[in-house]
């Protein structure tokens, strides 16, 4: 069984495989103050609420955006797995061209929704994560990584307005069934959510448009909050919740050759 973890800024999102097949998920809080032996008990406790042998886990890879954690989880998978995780980073077989000033500067969880997402889909891509950041990603037609986007999250923007203002309160991020708001909170949920999916559909036709017009590209998302701006945008084709978890399963293949 392949144990596949995602350590994303707000969540760590795990699954466990045998052969191509996604068998259980899970997905968690990151805090980067908890030890490896805490992460350890967490996921012990998880594994046996869904009835999953921890003996069972013969291989492990990770990707994180969160530095702090890589040597307790590296720590926590010898300790606790008995395995040695393989870590997605530099000198790691990808399969695919990096077309990027400084490849190493490339966040891992990008480079795993590329390679997932390229597996699934083929190409021409746009893959946008919708996470902490935004991330649009742009794969050609062979696979190569082309490059991409990067905006603020709309967690994060909505945070923002809040924190900045002394009077506009924490809303829940639902769109509201007119544009134009009739009271503080339907108006902030018009502006951010409208505004956030008015952003993505216009970074997607602006990438379209400096590819040319015979460039034909799916446009695939992924992250906790996909599908209620796909219902809202007209840009996105097809929404992939599980995109990285699948792209870390294509990596460790790919590099246990």
């Amino acid at each position: 069984m392949l144990l596949v973890i995602d350590i994303g800024n707000s969540n760590i999102v795990m699954g466990t495989y045998v052969g191509k097949n996604l068998m259980k998920h899970w997905r968690i809080s990151t805090d980067s103050q908890k030890t490896g032996d805490e992460y350890g008990m967490l996921i012990n406790d998880l594994f046996r609420y869904q009835g999953v042998n921890i003996s069972d886990v013969r291989d492990i890879i990770i990707s994180t955006v969160v530095p702090p954690l890589v040597v307790p989880f590296v720590k926590m998978c010898e300790r606790y797995f008995k395995v040695k995780p393989l870590v997605v980073g530099p000198g790691i077989k990808t399969g695919i061209k990096l077309n990027y000033e400084n490849p190493r500067a490339i966040g891992a969880d990008r480079i795993v929704n590329v390679v997932g997402a390229f597996e699934h889909y083929g190409g021409p891509l746009i893959v946008i994560d919708i996470g902490t950041a935004t991330t649009f990603d742009v794969v050609s037609e062979t696979g190569d990584f082309l490059g991409g986007v990067i905006a603020p999250g709309i967690v994060a923007s909505s945070e923002s307005l809040v924190s900045s203002t002394a009077k506009l309160p924490r809303i829940e991020l639902v769109p509201p069934k007119s544009v134009i708001g009739h009271n503080t909170i339907t108006c902030m949920q018009s502006g951010i959510i409208f505004g956030y999916v008015g952003q993505i559909d216009a970074i997607v036709q602006r990438i379209r448009d400096e590819m040319g017009a015979d460039w034909h590209a799916k446009v695939i998302a992924t992250g906790g909050l996909a599908k209620m701006i796909m219902r809202e945008s007209k840009t996105i084709d097809k929404i992939d919740h599980f995109l990285t978890l699948s792209g870390l399963r294509v990596l460790y293949e790919r590099n246990s050759q």
